[in-house]
């Protein structure tokens, strides 16, 4: 019978994996009885034990990716999502044990968190870049930048082009900058992109230039309304041009017909607007 096990605390990391790690392991016997609840009669507390069990894997697993510079509380969060996607999906009756079949789930989510977050900038779109950014990093830390015959290797082995291991060893070296630098007197702060980029908003040529424009636009949308019906004017200025926007049911009442008419009727009005405006 499976074991009663603890609600982990909410305070510090520690604490955390420190439960985590005096829940007990289950065995083959426990962990099939469990996948089968959950299998067969949709059991969720059957897959809370499964997971509560197998959380010192995720914590073992994240650890390894504390090299990215991310929090181990968010590795390990993410983590766990893909160990619980992994035991909704365990089929006990395959013959392998949960841990070897939630590996991929663990990592999966782990690699999508450090790629949604390790830089502003996305640093892996297609799935050949995402295990190029894994594979060319961890070959980096042995043995820095790359040989042309490195390359070539490194290509070989995960199926690119050279180009493209060169792109990603290019993404890698380079660093986020913040624009307005940070809160301390360090080289960095002071040459953020906040000293020395000319604040162009105020230049009277672009104030003009901008004034121009809003005054055009403005001309030509008052110069569309006007070109329409009376109704469908009226609806317009009413629903958006108004201090006080009107609803589509006080309009209905005032023209005596249904909201539903007052829409159609407001969204012909719009195309015609908006062909107006694009001539």
């Amino acid at each position: 019978m499976a074991k009663d096990f603890p609600i982990l605390p909410t305070g510090t990391i520690e604490a955390y994996i420190n439960s985590a790690y005096q829940i007990p392991v289950l065995s083959a016997e426990e962990e099939r009885s469990l996948a089968l609840r959950l299998r067969d009669h949709n059991d969720m507390e059957a897959a809370r034990r499964l997971v509560m069990a197998h959380l010192r894997f995720v914590i073992r697993i994240a650890r390894g990716y504390l090299g990215y510079g991310l929090p181990l509380a968010d590795l390990i969060q993410e983590g766990s999502v893909g160990l619980m996607k992994a035991v909704r999906r365990f089929e006990p009756d395959i013959g392998v044990r949960l841990v070897s079949f939630a590996v991929h789930w663990i990592r999966a989510e782990i690699h999508e968190y450090i790629l949604r977050n390790w830089r502003i900038v996305k640093v892996a779109n297609t799935k050949a870049q995402r295990k190029l950014f894994f594979n060319l990093r961890s070959s980096k830390k042995r043995l820095g930048w790359l040989t042309r015959e490195e390359v070539e290797e490194v290509a070989a082995e995960l199926g690119v082009k050279p180009e493209i291991v060169l792109q990603m060893e290019a993404r890698l070296a380079n660093q986020d900058l913040s624009f307005d630098g940070y809160d301390d007197e360090s080289d960095e702060s002071a040459m953020a992109p906040a000293t020395y980029l000319p604040d162009l908003r105020l230049e009277p040529s672009r104030l003009l230039e901008r004034e121009d424009t809003d005054r055009d636009q403005r001309e030509r949308l008052y110069a569309a309304i006007e070109g329409l019906d009376e109704r469908s004017k009226t609806i317009l200025v009413e629903r958006w041009l108004s201090e006080k926007k009107r609803t589509l049911h006080e309009l209905a009442d005032q023209f005596g017909v249904s909201a539903e008419r007052i829409r159609q009727i407001e969204k012909n009005a719009m195309k015609k607007v908006r062909i107006q405006l694009e001539d």
